[in-house]
């Protein structure tokens, strides 16, 4: 008796959500619609386009001499010392001289801590490849300055660690389409989002309207029984 009882009120409760759902209706779809346009027109028309491209690298064998260049041993050691270099090229590539000496280069109006915001080294995975990518408003911009910072590192390697095993197996072209704003995937989400805030006010509303509609509402609001109900002959032509 007490299981169907508790079903009868799910079900009361779940009536009452989609009534509520639908009623709001009108605010839920406005703040849905609102969202989504004011988000496509900001990612459309409000932010600036940036572009990024990207140098691939390669740490290969450091320099040997002839007398162990063909031994295994040294084959497998120049691999292992290569990989743990590969760590000190991610840093040397970010650091302010490189960064600086870029600048220098193609006369860039900015500072290092500046375009080392824009400046992403990563490497893939546990190999010696290093993938170097600037962002950039202008595509030409952005493979102009990935390709330098991958010649300047090169140098700098050389210099400050004597060894001749960086090099460009992919140099940067100039990106296509732009990485930000991602105007669809922007706008899809704020849909969603305006879905949810939609729904949290429709019910809000709900909770602080107190009218009085149908008969339930006279029972759950004032807690008295309907003993009858007048029907509305307007519709039938009475007064």
């Amino acid at each position: 008796m007490e299981e169907q009882q508790q079903l009868m009120e799910d079900e009361i409760d779940l009536r009452e959500i989609f009534q509520t759902l639908r009623r709001r209706a009108k605010v839920i779809i406005g703040t849905t619609l609102v969202c989504a346009v004011v988000m496509a027109l900001v990612s459309f028309f409000v932010l600036t386009p940036v572009y990024e491209a990207t140098t691939t690298l390669f740490a290969g064998r450091a320099t040997v001499t002839p007398e162990n260049a063909s031994t295994p041993q040294t084959l497998q050691s120049e691999m292992a010392i290569a990989k743990e270099l590969v760590k000190d090229y991610r840093e040397i590539a970010t650091s302010r001289a490189v960064l600086q000496q870029v600048i220098n280069d193609l006369n860039l109006q900015m500072t290092p801590e500046e375009l080392s915001e824009l400046v992403s080294v990563q490497l893939k995975n546990d190999t010696r490849i290093i993938m170097i990518s600037v962002k950039n408003t202008d595509p030409n911009m952005a493979a102009l300055m990935a390709n330098k910072l991958a010649e300047v590192l090169i140098d700098a390697v050389q210099q400050i660690l004597n060894v001749e095993n960086v090099q460009v197996i992919d140099a940067a072209t100039v990106p296509d389409e732009p990485v930000s704003p991602r105007k669809v995937l922007n706008t899809a989400v704020a849909a969603v989002v305006g879905l949810i805030v939609g729904i949290a006010l429709a019910f809000m509303f709900e909770y602080f309207d107190n009218s009085i509609r149908t008969p339930e509402d006279v029972e759950r609001h004032l807690g008295l029984p309907v003993l009858t109900v007048i029907p509305d002959l307007g519709n039938e032509g009475g007064e």
